[in-house]
C-alpha cells in the first residue's frame, strides 16, 4: 500500500484550496478516504499530515518532511508502538520548525514554501503495502531518513512536471551492514530481518539494488544510494548517538542500559563506551567515505554525538559548523545550486557534546 499513500497525500495536497500561513501552530489532516482504499497506519487509523500554505514566491514549490520514529517487527512491539503514533492519539496541532520554520529569518531560503509534516505511522519507513508543481524537496530524519533515500527517485515520478527536485536525508544511513567484525553487527542485521518479514516490505524496495544483492542487505540505505538518480543530501553524524546504543547495547531497553545516561550526555560514558564510539565512527566513516565519491551526493557530516537535526533544538540555524557554515545555508546553497558541499569531519576523533555549546553561545 506504499503507492496508495504517497499518491493519496499528493492528491489531497493539491487539492486544498484555503489554509493560513506562517500560523504558529498547524491543524493535523486526517486522510479519511485512504482508509477504504487500505492505505491506513498499523492500527487502522488514517493516514496524516499537517500543512501550511505557501505564498508569494514560493506557492507552487513544496517541501515534504516524512517523520522519522523507528520500527516495530513483530505483533506485540507493534502493538506498542502504534499506541503512540497513532493518529486517532496524536496531538491535533505543530509548531513548524527550522525547514519547516515560516520564519524568514530561521529559514530564509524555504519560509513561503508549501510545507509538508508527513505522520509517521506504519513503522516500516513508509513502505507497508500530484498534479504539476515546480521545485520540491522530499527530506525525512531516522526511519524518514531512510525512508526518504528508498522513495528518492519514485516520488520523483509523481511530479513529472517539477523543474527542480531534489531529496534530503536526515540521519537516515543505518550501517554498516556488512562489517561484521563490529560490535553489534548481528544485533542490526537481526532487527532488519524482522522488519522485513514482519512488513513485507521487500516488495517495495528498489530494485535496482535487488537485482544486485540480497534483500535483506537493500534494507540498509548505504547499499541503495549509490544508484540513486535524484540529487541527494545527506545529513550524518559519525557518532550518530541512536545508533550506538541500540547497536552497541546488548538489548534492554534503552532507559535500563549502561548507555542511558551516555546517550544524553558524554560527560556521563565510561572510558569503554568512548573507545566502542570510537571503533563504530572509523567504519561508519570508511560507508560515509565511500557514498562520497558520487558527485551527486551532497554532504555534511560532524562529530556531535546526536541521531536527528531537523526537528532537534539547535539542529538547523544555530546548528553544528563545517567550515564555518549551519546546516540551513549548506542546504540552501546546495538545492539552488549556489555551492556544492560534501563535507566530511575527520578532524575531530572524540564526540562531542555539541548542543551544550551552540546552547551557551545562545
Amino acid at each position: 500500500m506504499a503507492d496508495h499513500w504517497i499518491k493519496l497525500l499528493v492528491l489531497s495536497l493539491v487539492m486544498i484550496i484555503q489554509v493560513v500561513h506562517g500560523s504558529e501552530n498547524i491543524t493535523i489532516t486526517l486522510l479519511e478516504s485512504a482508509v477504504s482504499k487500505g492505505a491506513v497506519c498499523l492500527d487502522g487509523s488514517p493516514p496524516a499530515y499537517f500543512y501550511d500554505k505557501g505564498y508569494g514566491e514560493g506557492a507552487d514549490n513544496w517541501v515534504v518532511y516524512l517523520e522519522g520514529g523507528g520500527w516495530c517487527a513483530n505483533t506485540d512491539f507493534c502493538h506498542e508502538w502504534i499506541s503512540t503514533k497513532s493518529t486517532f492519539k496524536r496531538e491535533k496541532k505543530m509548531q513548524f520548525r527550522h525547514i519547516l520554520a515560516p520564519e524568514q529569518t530561521i529559514n530564509p531560503d524555504f519560509y513561503n514554501w508549501n510545507r509538508v509534516f508527513v505522520a509517521y505511522c506504519d513503522g516500516s519507513s513508509f513502505m507497508g503495502d500530484v498534479e504539476e508543481v515546480t521545485p520540491a524537496i522530499l527530506s525525512g530524519g531516522s526511519a524518514g531518513g531512510m525512508a526518504t533515500i528508498y522513495h528518492c527517485d519514485g516520488f520523483r515520478a509523481l511530479i513529472p512536471g517539477a523543474t527542480r527536485y531534489k531529496c534530503i536525508a536526515d540521519s537516515g544511513i543505518f550501517t554498516p551492514a556488512d562489517k561484521k567484525d563490529l560490535i553489534g553487527y548481528e544485533k542490526r542485521v537481526h532487527r532488519f530481518d524482522k522488519l522485513i518479514a514482519f512488513h513485507g516490505t521487500d516488495k517495495f524496495l528498489p530494485k535496482s539494488c535487488t537485482s544486485k544483492m540480497s534483500v535483506n542487505l537493500c534494507h540498509f540505505p548505504e547499499n541503495v544510494v549509490r544508484d540513486i538518480q535524484t540529487p541527494l543530501f545527506i545529513i550524518e553524524s559519525s557518532y550518530d548517538s541512536f545508533q550506538i546504543y541500540t547497536g552497541l547495547d546488548p538489548g534492554l531497553p534503552y532507559s535500563e542500559t549502561t548507555w542511558y545516561g551516555c546517550g544524553n550526555d558524554l560527560d556521563f560514558c565510561t572510558c569503554p563506551q568512548i573507545q566502542s564510539m570510537k571503533e563504530f565512527r572509523a567504519e561508519f566513516l570508511k560507508t560515509l567515505q565511500a557514498i562520497a565519491k558520487s558527485s551527486s551526493i551532497g554532504m555534511f557530516v560532524h562529530s556531535c554525538h546526536i541521531h536527528g537535526h531537523f526537528l532537534n533544538f539547535h539542529g538547523w540555524d544555530p546548528s553544528p559548523l563545517l567550515q564555518n557554515k549551519t546546516i540551513a545555508k549548506v542546504i540552501g546553497d546546495w538545492y539552488f545550486d549556489r555551492s556544492f558541499f560534501q563535507v566530511i569531519d575527520t578532524q575531530d576523533v572524540d564526540p562531542k557534546n555539541c548542543w551544550k555549546s551552540i546552547y551557551q553561545k545562545n
